[in-house]
């Protein structure tokens, strides 16, 4: 049986980012992943990865490069036309089209546009005709207009399909948990405004920058799918930076509207866990007749756009309202499993004892535990041999680890003959050199004899989010991984090594006095009482369409500010431990 984990478990390349002092952050990012099933494959394109991943199961990705597309465009989005697949990417410079036969090939028809765009999303309907959606601005449209599906270009006007009104949609409010801490006060705002206007630059960025500039949220990332002859546009809202990075749908009879407000929504939000973020994806249907959601995760500790690709089962419920499935998102999932299933192997190191090697100053071990993606455990030096161990507490039947590796403030010079791409916050180089991660994992019951897991210590993956599936368990109480190089020799960083299996204690005990407070039209909290590991906070329009959910570690308290003003909202607390999961009941 296929599993996989997210973050999806692939090459992220490291990008050089310019910072305002003029010196380069170094971190690896991928995003606003596009994703087709094509000729028996699936692919995914993703931005900042000059290529494309495909797989034959969903589980398992490969990495193939392109030199002869637009690699340091963002947002990359692929159409499948009968036998051929048109790309496209993002600029404020030109509008462009590549089509092909032949991923592989590397051998595009390129095709040009008479307008730029930015995250543009093609949609060729079972008629024959071809839809076009694009927009990526703070306070602006998502636009659409259809396309001749042969030379590519316009036969009807662009025509304003979605626009922003976070005073009703509270989960377009930007912000960590949709609190606004950026806005800078009224005086300030009007001399950085002045200040834009001086610049040269396009102007569809200055719109972006001003709507940023005024506490704007973004409206970005269109997808489209149809189902049952209903139209499905998608966006994402608000930021990538933020943990409520989610994507949206509207629903219409019409590819180019009018469009209303699907009443789950985001059908794709994912505010907690070890890494958080669902925004700016693409929902596909597999040769299965199942439906996958990909979208952005996000780190945003070395640069805004750090970022991850998650990947989880969606689909559309009998009433055709479209979810997605991300309930323990950052669990080890099973290919083929249904929707809602709880997971197989649950988390078996939150929270337990550690210890390492050497430590640099805080950055201690237990902040490989803590389930935080933006907190790490890192070696006082680059030495090679620097491990990390965790003891469980007790042995258990160990299915599962994943090994989460961080880069903490790299600044690096280009290499040589290196130049930067782009400017402002997006002026770039991507290091398209493989990087080998080399480590061994080791297990042991008693913390004396120790066994082989997996060796890696030679390997030449490239994996900053490795996966290692035990099919078979191994019994173990103590987890050790030694690290032996990474790369630019940087010292040993890991924000999560993360074990998981089947514990052999009961169950939690449920959640208790669950109460839901009505703090403003578009925000609730939760309270309740209980002493479990962790609690998954899950919520919807009605009390069996639960499609929300927010994990939380170490609280009994969580505050939900993604919420419609004016609906009506259920909530059910489940807690879970080791060895599984309690659920709830649901209250309004």
């Amino acid at each position: 049986m296929k599993y996989f984990c997210n973050p999806i478990n692939y090459p992220y390349k490291y990008q050089f980012n310019k910072k305002p002092d003029g010196t380069l952050s170094v971190s690896r990012e991928s995003a606003d992943p596009s994703m087709i099933a094509f000729k028996g494959k699936y692919y995914i394109f993703p931005s900042m990865t000059c290529g494309f991943l495909y797989s034959d199961n969903l589980a398992e990705w490969k990495f193939q490069p392109l030199k002869n597309f637009a690699s340091y465009d963002y947002a990359p989005d692929v159409c499948v036309t009968g036998n051929t697949v048109v790309l496209s990417a993002s600029s404020h410079e030109y509008g462009r089209f590549y089509r092909t036969k032949d991923l592989f090939s590397d051998n595009f028809e390129v095709i040009e546009f008479p307008f730029p765009f930015w995250d543009p999303a093609l949609f060729a309907d079972d008629d024959g005709r071809l839809y076009f959606y694009w927009g990526c601005a703070a306070g602006a449209p998502i636009y659409g207009l259809e396309l001749d599906p042969e030379t590519l270009q316009p036969v009807s006007e662009p025509k304003e399909l979605i626009l922003m009104d976070f005073a009703v949609k509270g989960f377009e409010r930007r912000g960590e948990n949709h609190i606004d801490t950026e806005k800078p006060p009224p005086e300030q705002v009007e001399m950085m405004l002045k200040q834009l206007e001086s610049h040269e630059m396009p102007e569809a960025l200055k719109q972006a920058a001003r709507g940023y500039i005024q506490g704007l949220p973004f409206n970005e990332g269109a997808w489209m799918n149809k189902y049952n002859g209903k139209y499905y546009l998608q966006y994402a809202t608000p930021g990538a930076q933020y943990n409520v990075y989610a994507d949206v749908v509207y629903v219409s009879d019409k590819p180019l509207g009018e469009y209303t407000l699907a009443k789950n929504n985001p059908f794709s939000y994912n505010p907690g866990g070890f890494i958080p973020g669902a925004g700016h994806g693409s929902t596909m249907e597999d040769g299965h007749g199942r439906f996958w959601h990909t979208s952005t995760m996000r780190i945003s500790k070395n640069h805004n756009f750090e970022r991850r690709i998650g990947l989880w089962q969606a689909g559309f419920d009998p009433d055709g309202e479209l979810f997605c499935d991300q309930r323990y998102s950052d669990f080890p999932q099973k290919i083929y499993r249904k929707p809602w299933e709880k997971p197989d192997f649950m988390l078996l190191s939150y929270g337990k004892k550690a210890k390492a090697s050497s430590s640099a100053k805080r950055k201690t071990p237990d902040l490989a535990f803590d389930e935080n993606v933006q907190t790490w455990w890192k070696a006082a030096e680059n030495n090679p041999g620097e491990w990390l161990e965790v003891d469980l507490g007790t042995e258990f039947d160990v299915r599962a680890v994943q090994i989460n590796f961080a880069d903490d403030d790299l600044t690096l010079p280009l290499p040589d003959g290196a130049a930067l791409v782009g400017s402002g916050q997006t002026a770039r180089w991507i290091d398209e050199k493989h990087q080998p991660t080399r480590w061994k994992l080791e297990g042991s019951v008693d913390g004396e004899q120790y066994f082989i897991i997996e060796d890696k210590s030679a390997a030449d993956t490239d994996l900053s989010h490795d996966f290692i599936l035990l099919e078979n368990g191994v019994k173990a109480r103590y987890i050790k991984l030694t690290v032996v190089s990474l790369p630019y020799a940087q010292a040993a960083c890991v924000s999560g090594l993360r074990v998981f299996g089947l514990g052999h204690g009961g169950l939690p005990e449920a959640a208790e006095n669950v109460t839901i407070k009505r703090e403003s039209d578009l925000d609730i909290s939760v309270t309740w009482n209980g002493d479990a590991m962790g609690y998954n906070v899950l919520w919807g329009h009605t009390a069996d369409k639960l499609y929300h959910s927010y994990i939380i570690f170490g609280k009994n308290r969580v505050n939900i500010g993604g919420l419609v003003k004016g609906q009506e909202v259920f909530v059910r607390v489940d807690s879970f431990n080791e060895s599984g999961i309690t659920e709830g009941k649901a209250v309004s």
